[in-house]
């Protein structure tokens, strides 16, 4: 992948590792188009970084993600790279009595909304390259996020086979494989003891210009060369307290 001279459009771009990757992208002199649902938060990048692109989506809902996808081909149809970020995190369990009511919604916004899009967005002739943000959750899942650790899960088993599938289009998909890092994510304060965004920045972008497609961090560069029984082994560790 070039890093420089892209149009890039990244889903939830605006917080986290989305904003990282959103400045990072804009650093590598890319035109950088980023979405989420509070039009606040967007503005408040668009004042740090006068040059994006903003556009406020709920990509929970199925209609809204056609109409970016409408909105782009009209505006942007020259995008070359689609950067599947957003997701969203709900600390909850199985016995909680709104349990399947959030569960919907993190289904939604982390598994049929990459797909949605995906599918919509491989159907621009420009495009050249898929991200996907998946999650160290989706090698080994932590009991308190179990729907979060589930749907990396299956993110990831979709990415894989995304890469085998694109290869006849030439679309090169590449698959991002974060530890917890210092972000919201899941709620203020629960990751402040967590490695920096701005290191993992480096590292990510360090292994896009070595041509990898799998590129982790962390616990996560140990986690994906691990055996089935040092996996096992790893969640009986962490969940030994709990």
């Amino acid at each position: 992948m070039n890093l420089s001279n892209n149009k890039i459009l990244i889903t939830g771009g605006a917080s986290g590792i989305g904003l990282g990757l959103t400045q990072r992208f804009i650093q590598e002199n890319n035109t950088v188009i980023i979405c989420g649902r509070r039009e606040s938060v967007l503005n408040e990048v668009k004042t740090k970084f006068p040059t994006v692109i903003t556009k406020v989506c709920d990509l929970a809902i199925e209609a809204e993600r056609n109409a970016l996808y409408e909105w782009i081909t009209e505006n942007h149809s020259d995008l070359n790279v689609l950067v599947n970020n957003a997701g969203i995190q709900n600390w909850v369990s199985v016995t909680d009595e709104n349990f399947f009511e959030s569960a919907k919604t993190e289904l939604a916004t982390n598994t049929e909304a990459p797909l949605h899009l995906t599918s919509l967005f491989i159907q621009l002739k420009s495009l050249t390259t898929v991200m996907n943000v998946t999650s160290g959750l989706a090698l080994s899942p932590f009991a308190k996020i179990p729907v979060y650790s589930a749907t990396k899960a299956f993110f990831r088993s979709f990415t894989i086979s995304l890469r085998h599938i694109l290869k006849a289009k030439n679309i090169k998909v590449i698959e991002i494989i974060p530890p917890a890092l210092n972000t919201d994510l899941g709620g203020i304060g629960l990751h402040d003891a967590h490695p920096s965004v701005d290191d993992f920045i480096v590292s990510i972008f360090e292994q896009i210009k070595e041509g990898k497609e799998e590129l982790t961090f962390g616990t996560t560069t140990t986690r994906i060369n691990s055996s089935v029984q040092e996996l096992k082994a790893s969640f009986t560790a962490l969940h030994s307290n709990l």
